[in-house]
């Protein structure tokens, strides 16, 4: 796996990850008292983190994007 998430996208999508995981079992929203948007949320929260955490973000290599300066 080439490193492709540089440390300031790493640090978005962590903290991304964390708030739709957050609102997804939180509830806080009304939207989210219905299961689609909730495993949505749970869905997108997880990639968001496994991407933030492996620095290796798949669509950014079929796309030939870097954020990083290795």
């Amino acid at each position: 796996m080439t490193v492709n998430v540089g440390t300031v996208d790493r640090i978005i999508r962590a903290l991304l990850g964390v708030v739709l995981l957050a609102v997804a079992f939180g509830g806080a929203l009304d939207a989210m008292s219905t299961p689609y948007p909730k495993y949505v949320a749970i869905a997108i929260g997880v990639v968001m983190l496994a991407t933030a955490t492996l620095r290796m973000c798949p669509l950014y290599r079929i796309f030939g994007i870097r954020t990083c300066r290795i």
